[in-house]
């Protein structure tokens, strides 16, 4: 899963990108070519399990940032999304938007001033203007193919004409895609289309340290201007968490005591990421490895085990399940084991977030 970091330019996201994967990327410089970077999902489980078995390696689950950069123009706005910034934007699974919430004279906004609800709006309004810029080329082409097709052909072309059509009724009333209704054959039928308001959103403010005692009141406001099903919003201090993560665990500890900044807003951030995708955590323990693995809501047991090893899918026999909460309770597989709390699994059940699996497999 990828989220696409997307901001106007003066924002922060590259500041953003690089607290969240710890990266050195040039914040200073406007790129053409995004960033990509890796973030390990923290999880409490996963510490739990490591000092309960000292495996050699323990491995996080991770969740992937591109830093996307708008297109180049002499104002530095965005002027409607187009070429490979839209790729760049369809090819991600979810979008985070960055809003500078923060004053700094030496960076000047684009618009003259710094007003992080309008820049959130406006480039909302971006992202709904692409898909409808995209909906009306495909109708056209749908209408102009419906002229010399046969009659079974005409049925197709209807129904997707008509569901298009819909779709666009809706977004002209900006209601994103996200937020409309569809039954599973509709929703497979637009997957391939990759509308930018049908994916997940997450929308973060970049706030200064001088505002840090009102992340409380902005995150409200920013909730009620944008939360829906598959929206989340927050906010964080980009700058110090970047300066923070460039710490080693312990330094970083000692400092976020010392002004009071509490629990990393980067972890926040990534678990926001994890959530907003529809991703779960499922576990294994092995020899030199304890191990969390992200995994889309809905998997089965055999899909799971395809995510380990693609021997473990073709050959699954079974999987040993024990809910992570049980297996701490009993002190570890072999106790559960005795209690009756673990269980056998077939190909066909369905992975909980916080199962710790054992996989039985045969070549």
């Amino acid at each position: 899963m990828e989220i696409g970091i997307i901001g106007l330019p003066g924002s922060g996201k590259t500041t953003v990108f690089n607290a969240l994967t710890r990266g050195r990327a040039d914040v200073a410089s406007y790129g053409d070519k995004p960033n990509v970077g890796v973030a390990p999902v923290p999880d409490a489980r996963l510490d739990r399990l490591v000092e309960m078995y000292e495996p050699r390696k323990p491995v996080s689950a991770t969740v992937s940032y591109v830093d996307i950069p708008p297109p180049a123009s002499p104002s530095g706005r965005i002027r409607g999304i187009s070429g490979q910034y839209l790729n760049d934007l369809q090819r991600v699974d979810a979008l985070l938007i960055v809003a500078r919430a923060f004053n700094d004279d030496a960076v000047l906004h684009i618009d003259g001033s710094v007003d992080p609800f309008r820049d959130v709006e406006n480039m909302m309004l971006e992202l709904l203007f692409s898909d409808l810029e995209l909906l009306e080329r495909r109708l056209q082409r749908l209408d102009e193919g419906f002229k010399g097709a046969q009659a079974a052909q005409r049925d197709v072309i209807n129904k997707e004409y008509y569901l298009l059509e819909r779709i666009k009724r809706h977004l002209e009333g900006e209601t994103p895609i996200r937020d409309q209704e569809f039954t599973p054959d509709q929703a497979q039928r637009i997957r391939g289309f990759q509308f930018l308001t049908a994916k997940p959103l997450i929308v973060l403010l970049n706030i200064g340290e001088d505002d840090l005692d009102e992340v409380g009141s902005l995150e409200e406001r920013l909730t009620g201007a944008v939360e829906g099903p598959s929206v989340r919003a927050a906010s964080i201090c980009g700058k110090l968490e970047m300066d923070l993560a460039q710490m080693d665990a312990e330094e970083e500890a000692e400092f976020r005591e010392a002004v009071g900044a509490g629990e990393s807003g980067m972890n926040r951030i990534i678990r926001l990421s994890y959530d907003v995708v529809g991703l779960i955590t499922f576990l294994t323990i092995g020899d030199d490895e304890v191990r969390a693995w992200e995994l889309p809501k809905g998997t089965t047991a055999s899909r799971a085990a395809g995510k380990i090893h693609t021997d473990f899918e073709q050959g699954f026999i079974r999987a040993e399940v024990v809910p992570f909460d049980d297996l701490i309770a009993c002190g570890g597989f072999a106790e559960a084991r005795k209690r009756g709390v673990l269980r056998q699994e077939g190909k066909d059940y369905v992975v909980q977030d916080g199962d710790v699996m054992h996989v039985l497999f045969n070549l």
